[in-house]
């Protein structure tokens, strides 16, 4: 009989023992799971480069447009700048030495007064008629053709982006354009030189 009882006492203590470990170790394995799980996403997280958006950009990197840069001027605005540039100065110099076609009006006007003083006029009106109408219609010809350079040249000047060698050109047709300008205005209202008198 007391070989029974100690038997089963200890077969009693055993059971409790081992049913009080199996909840500590049920328990205790969850736990280690989870908290290798939270060391994992941690980890993940910093692996992760926050430089990074979901695009896969990078996302400190500016763009262009936000960051101001002028897109390059197509060619053709280029060659149009240039010629323009070109075209000023040359008028420029025409306004300065004469045209063809400031020839042709001044000589029509040396004909109609001509016509206009052939039997009747005085030498007042012959040399108003004559020789005044057609100084005025030059001067007021090469002064057009100074103005329209001016003009052009201006335009150019004033167009961002173009290369020295065209903003040299328009500054050249500027200049130009303006002196001349200025000598069709001077000789058109006779501040350089004026019309002689019949007794002169």
């Amino acid at each position: 009989m007391d070989t029974k009882t100690t038997t089963d006492k200890t077969g009693e203590s055993e059971a409790g023992t081992e049913s009080a470990e199996a909840p500590a170790t049920a328990g205790n394995a969850p736990m280690g799971d989870t908290a290798v799980d939270r060391l994992d996403g941690q980890d993940e997280g910093k692996a992760r480069e926050p430089d990074e958006t979901p695009t896969g950009e990078p996302a400190g990197e500016p763009d262009e447009e936000a960051a101001g840069k002028v897109a390059p001027a197509p060619a053709s605005a280029g060659t149009g700048a240039a010629a323009a540039a070109v075209v000023s100065a040359a008028l420029a110099a025409v306004a300065l030495t004469g045209t063809w076609t400031g020839k042709v009006v001044a000589d029509r006007e040396t004909l109609i007064g001509q016509i206009k003083t052939s039997g009747s006029g005085t030498p007042a009106q012959q040399i108003s008629e004559i020789y005044g109408d057609a100084w005025h219609t030059t001067a007021l010809v090469n002064g057009v053709f100074a103005c329209v350079a001016l003009v052009v040249a201006v335009l150019v000047l004033i167009l961002p982006g173009r290369p020295a060698w065209v903003r040299a050109v328009a500054v050249a047709g500027a200049v130009l354009g303006g002196i001349g300008l200025l000598l069709s205005a001077g000789t058109y209202f006779d501040l350089f030189l004026s019309l002689p008198t019949a007794g002169s």
